[in-house]
């Protein structure tokens, strides 16, 4: 078994001398160091590293790193942050800092490997999964930065007046990859709040201050481009990594006292746009696509929702009237998502000044807005934020004094529109509440069965709630109520201002 192996094999090393230990013992070192991570015995494993009977065969620190980076390699998924926090002190202590000669492409070695496996943990993306890390990323960031101190002081340590050896470019370049490898993963993908210290922004924060402190300017990896070619992952990823440097500097201000203020803002904000636009096609490459809503909808970071729903914004704002409706028109045509087409009508509403201007767009835009796209079938469920916000739309437009609508047709059409589209709704809504009521009686009838023990009934829900629990389920059911009620209260409201502006015309 691998446990009394560990017994014998330790004993043999202890008896061998240094110069008669075989390339065979370092291959069992290997053999048994896989042996335990295969089982999940880590601590076996770091015990092993630990004992001083041992370091026999832990003499020659090359061969042990190569083993080691060979057993990191085929670290199994489930053991990635165990073990890496387990290894990265003895890499430091036993491997590297015994090291005397080519001693930075050995720490570049170890932290690329290490970052490899890094690669495979998923980033969190909300507070909740970042505090508990489940996948240990956090801890693994954390000890990653421990890890680099040592030698981040060794660079530190070669100011202007002492003289700079080629190991100590190296050495700089290695750190320089890491942090630059840092800042496109995790960092880039991770939330990260000033307002909230957590792990990774204290990570975020530790490449940060390492950067000036291996001597590399800022201003110069943002501004122009000086990465040398050694350094770059490739060219995508360097950009990448620079627009991630760019955001925690200027946007989450993190050292951002020690940034030089000789530019002017003209000249960051000019150099900035090429990072910003990389962010952009990232997270949001359809931002003058239609397809633009799968951010807003699809994205399960609400983080980069909310952003992308203020670059949205500020995308539509750059539009003349005549964009904005070729626009408008697009998105209610092709989005398929009811969220989306309410923030597009709220925006028409907010146009409405400019669109007087051009009313034949207007009213071909009307009657997209005031349509219900599968008639009478229209699940006002799932369509509710659209009909609401369309017919808030239609009841400003009928308070509004008539005046700018004078010499067209478009008052006329407008009631006309206004007329068809309540007729639907209220069909919609003659159908809809009795199924839904029903269907509420029908699950509380069920619960009530089921707490007695048994039951018998089986629902008939449409698929949108066939996946929630109950309580969940009841929760939808008695909001689909309540908005029927709230949909039939505006209806009123709009036929009553109608009434309202017929007996003042007359």
């Amino acid at each position: 078994s691998v446990k009394n192996e560990y017994v014998e094999v330790p004993q043999t090393w202890k008896e061998t001398p240094e110069e008669d230990l075989k390339p065979e013992d370092y291959q069992q070192f290997k053999n048994l160091g896989s042996a335990c991570l295969t089982r999940g015995d880590n601590v076996q494993l770091l015990k092993f590293v630990q004992d001083e009977k041992n370091q026999v065969v832990l003499l020659l620190p090359d061969e042990l790193l190569h083993s080691l980076l060979e057993l990191i390699e085929d670290i199994d998924p489930a053991a990635i942050s165990e073990t890496v926090i387990a290894l990265v002190p003895h890499l430091k202590t036993e491997v590297l800092l015994r090291m005397e000669g080519r001693k930075a492409a050995r720490v570049g070695l170890v932290l690329a490997a290490l970052q490899k496996q890094l690669l495979r943990l998923p980033v969190p993306y909300t507070q909740q999964q970042e505090e508990a890390d489940e996948y240990g990323l956090c801890c693994c960031c954390t000890a990653l930065a421990e890890f680099i101190k040592s030698f981040v002081e060794e660079v530190k340590g070669k100011d202007g007046n002492s003289v700079t050896t080629a190991e100590d470019e190296e050495l700089r370049t290695e750190l320089l990859k890491f942090c630059m490898r840092s800042l496109r993963e995790p960092l880039l993908e991770a939330e990260l709040n000033r307002n909230r210290k957590s792990s990774l922004w204290i990570f975020a924060t530790e490449i940060m201050v390492t950067l000036p402190a291996i001597q590399v300017s800022l201003s110069e990896l943002l501004f122009f481009s000086s990465l040398k070619k050694s350094t770059v992952m490739d060219k995508s990823q360097s950009k990448e990594s620079r627009a991630c440097l760019a955001y925690l500097l200027f946007v989450q201000l993190i050292t951002i006292d020690s940034f030089p203020a000789v530019f002017s803002p003209v000249f960051v904000l000019q150099c900035n746009m090429e990072y910003i636009n990389e962010l952009l096609s990232r997270y949001a490459v359809s931002t003058t696509r239609s397809e633009y809503g799968s951010l807003l909808t699809d994205c399960p970071m609400q983080h980069l929702r909310e952003s992308g729903l203020q670059v949205f914004q500020l995308f539509i704002n750059k539009l003349d009237a005549e964009a904005k409706h070729k626009f408008f028109r697009c998105m209610l045509k092709v989005s398929n998502h009811a969220g989306v087409e309410s923030y597009i009508v709220k925006n028409i509403k907010n146009q409405v000044e400019f669109s007087m201007k051009v009313r034949d767009d207007f009213l071909s835009l009307l009657g997209l807005v005031l349509s219900l796209p599968q008639g009478a079938e229209t699940d006002l469920l799932n369509s509710m934020d659209r009909i609401m916000e369309s017919l808030n739309l239609l009841r400003y437009l009928l308070i509004r004094d008539k005046e700018p609508w004078s010499n067209t047709d478009v008052w006329e059409e407008l009631g006309r529109m206004k007329d068809e589209y309540l007729k639907m709704l209220r069909v919609c809504i003659s159908i809809s509440r009795p199924y839904y009521s029903a269907e509420l009686k029908a699950l509380r009838e069920d619960q009530k069965l089921k707490a007695k023990g048994f039951s018998y009934h089986s629902f008939h829900t449409m698929n949108h709630l066939c996946c929630p629990p109950p309580e969940a389920r009841d929760a939808v059911l008695q909001s689909a109520l309540v908005t029927f009620d709230l949909m039939e209260s505006l209806i009123v409201r709009i036929e009553e201002i109608t009434e309202e502006k017929l007996k003042i015309q007359n």
